[in-house]
């Protein structure tokens, strides 16, 4: 049996802390339907027996506190809900003890926001890491050694493992279970929280609004002219000279203050622009294709599937508009009506 410490944190997000501990209780319930002892004993662990949140709405209370787990064989770090600084202060007295039971072998898990309570420790530096994809650039400013990857679902990298938004982090605690307890287990728990195993990308999720959390006034100003213009035909060189900036300058520039080549930049400008158009309008693929700036549909294809992390038809199958009336008609309806 793995003894599983749940961090008890100040700022902590109780919704997705108590998604972590009942998924994990409930792979216990299916080892016991199949006549087998529990997996996971499961215990919040906290800096203080009781911690308030949401102004004293709700009073909280740990089972044991740091000061009293000296072993333990895994920890979850839930996500925390508040400012971000403010919360990596109110949890510092964590950041030793989490350090010191993952060198007595510990593995470590941190779901959505609770990555900074782990990029706090040190002990990403180096390794692969996802986050929240809205908290993607905060959390680089602030762990800039840390291998972000914030296309990814989760990671796994020698004993640290680390999960995507709030509930997608709900796939990490499934990953979790399948790795030790077993598949059968995993899917299981899958069926009663009527959670997706097969997704392995938040790409899709991901809402593209620019990145203009810097003080380049003149690469705001291209980025600016880019959302502007992405409909066109953009050359590098033009924008070069219009912006009275030499070509690899203003590449390198673009690169420090943005996180992508002004090539990226304005592919995701315009994925984004037809992932709206895919949710929201009847035009047909082709359409769309050619009202964010692409002639070709292979590359149109390539480039949205790269960012959106599905093809345009499945993105518009999955999130376009749904006529009132299908709703709660059986497949066969649907397949007539589709047809």
């Amino acid at each position: 049996m793995k003894t599983v410490s749940i961090l008890l944190l100040h700022h902590v997000n109780l919704g997705s802390m108590e998604n972590a501990r009942n998924g994990l209780m409930e792979a216990n319930t299916y080892l016991s339907m199949n006549g087998q002892p529990d997996g996971f004993k499961i215990q919040l662990v906290g800096i203080e027996p009781e911690i308030e949140l949401q102004k004293g709405l709700y009073r909280i209370k740990a089972d044991r506190t740091i000061d009293q787990v000296k072993k333990t064989d895994l920890i979850i770090i839930p996500p925390v809900q508040d400012d971000i600084p403010e919360s990596l202060s109110a949890n510092k007295e964590f950041f030793p003890w989490i350090r010191q039971r993952f060198d007595e072998g510990a593995e470590v898990m941190s779901l959505c926001l609770g990555a900074f309570i782990l990029g706090g420790t040190g002990l990403l530096n180096g390794r692969k890491c996802v986050t929240h994809w809205k908290a993607a650039a905060q959390f680089q400013k602030l762990f800039p050694q840390v291998k972000l990857m914030p296309d990814k679902l989760l990671t796994d990298d020698n004993g640290i493992y680390t999960g995507g938004g709030a509930f997608s982090s709900a796939n990490l605690i499934l990953y979790a279970i399948e790795k030790f307890i077993n598949r059968e287990a995993a899917i299981y728990c899958s069926k009663i929280f009527q959670i997706d195993m097969g997704r392995t990308s938040q790409s899709e999720f991901i809402i593209f609004s620019g990145q203009k959390d810097h003080h380049d006034e003149s690469i705001i100003s291209i980025q600016t002219y880019v959302e502007s213009n992405f409909r066109d035909k953009i050359n590098i060189e033009n924008l070069s000279t219009k912006f009275n900036i030499g070509r690899r300058t203003m590449e390198r520039r673009f690169k420090q203050a943005t996180g992508n080549t002004m090539i990226e930049y304005l592919q995701r400008t315009r994925v984004e622009q037809a992932k709206r158009e895919l949710e929201k309008s009847r035009k047909t693929i082709n359409e769309v294709m050619y009202d964010v700036g692409y002639s070709d549909a292979k590359t149109f294809r390539d480039v949205f599937r790269k960012y959106a992390g599905l093809s345009p038809i499945d993105y518009r199958n999955k999130y376009g508009l749904m006529e009132q009336s299908y709703i709660g008609k059986d497949d066969s309806q649907l397949a007539i009506l589709n047809s």
